[in-house]
């Protein structure tokens, strides 16, 4: 069975930003920069995880925490820029 995004991202995240021993309760809505949980250099490592290992080019205007600030926003956004992929 193959793992949803959200998943995908949160198994990124909890491998290279968390290090506490209850990583499954971390909201995915919560939010990664407020938590302290990811930094501006965490930022641009999320990015290319996004582009290697999920084939989503992000653009120097999707840099947003709009975008990329909690594990369902940058699920959604994934979801997203891979609807817009395969309607065009």
């Amino acid at each position: 069975m193959t793992d949803s995004i959200e998943a995908r991202i949160r198994r990124f995240i909890e491998d290279n930003f968390l290090f506490a021993d209850d990583l499954e309760n971390f909201p995915a809505e919560s939010s990664l920069l407020e938590a302290g949980v990811i930094d501006s250099t965490g930022v641009l490592e999320l990015v290319g995880f996004l582009e290697t290992d999920l084939g989503v080019p992000v653009a120097d205007a999707d840099i947003v925490p709009e975008n990329l600030d909690s594990i369902a926003a940058i699920a959604a956004f994934v979801e997203r820029k891979r609807g817009l992929a395969a309607a065009a």
